[in-house]
């Protein structure tokens, strides 16, 4: 659990923005497991801060699809079933890669230095973490984020950052710390950013699509796996 969150100093941002960051993170990092049942008492008193602030924070959780509420049931973490999580992959592989070939158009040569430049950070970030997980913070520290805002096509971030851009980081870094991803991952980044600095639609749109296939087939193979062990139960 986070250390308490308190208003000690006054140039940090709103108590609500902070307490919906760190709880934000901690789903995201699976600190707070998918599907567990959240407390709001509890979490209250764990962070030092008020059912009000917590409430408005969950709220916000809830519209980012990361927490459900059901009645006499309270609120859960997100947690979707093996069928929601394919068809929210293929969903992103075809967003995601319309949204690189338009990211080759629209891109300044500037942007790309800088995504250049963000994934020499992300990659000290994987060698800090000794190869186990590839981290994002979000927004513009985010790879995928970086290239739909380059894009420039407002509708298609709408669509993925507001219905499956959080998911979508939840489960990327959860399942990044069960394979050897992180630095093929990165390597796949890379040759992207190559296509869109060449110019090239076609590639860089069949890499990202390829790039997104590649840790979905890697979430079906660890499917079947899991019920053969489970005698097709799971």
């Amino acid at each position: 659990m986070r250390p308490p969150v308190n208003d000690a100093n006054q140039s940090a941002p709103p108590l609500t923005d902070r307490i919906f960051d760190v709880l934000q993170d901690s789903i995201i990092r699976g600190e707070i497991p998918a599907g567990s049942k959240i407390s709001e008492p509890e979490l209250a008193k764990a962070y030092g801060v008020s059912r009000g602030t917590l409430r408005e924070a969950m709220s916000r959780l809830e519209e980012r699809h990361l927490v459900v509420r059901a009645p006499n049931h309270g609120a859960r973490v997100i947690s979707l079933s093996y069928e929601e999580l394919i068809e929210t992959y293929q969903i992103r592989e075809a967003l995601g890669g319309l949204g690189c070939r338009l990211a080759v158009r629209n891109m300044t040569d500037s942007e790309i230095e800088e995504l250049k430049r963000l994934l020499d950070e992300h990659e000290k970030s994987i060698e800090e973490d000794q190869g186990l997980s590839y981290y994002q913070k979000e927004g513009e520290f985010d790879f995928h984020y970086r290239i739909l805002q380059g894009s420039r096509n407002k509708k298609l971030l709408t669509i993925l950052d507001g219905g499956l851009y959080q998911l979508i980081r939840m489960y990327r870094y959860q399942f990044s710390n069960e394979s050897p991803r992180p630095l093929l991952a990165l390597k796949e980044h890379r040759r992207i950013v190559e296509a869109i600095e060449e110019r090239d639609e076609d590639l860089a749109e069949l890499l990202m699509r390829r790039h997104i296939r590649t840790a979905r087939l890697s979430v079906e193979e660890r499917h079947k796996k899991a019920m053969a062990k489970d005698g097709g139960n799971v």
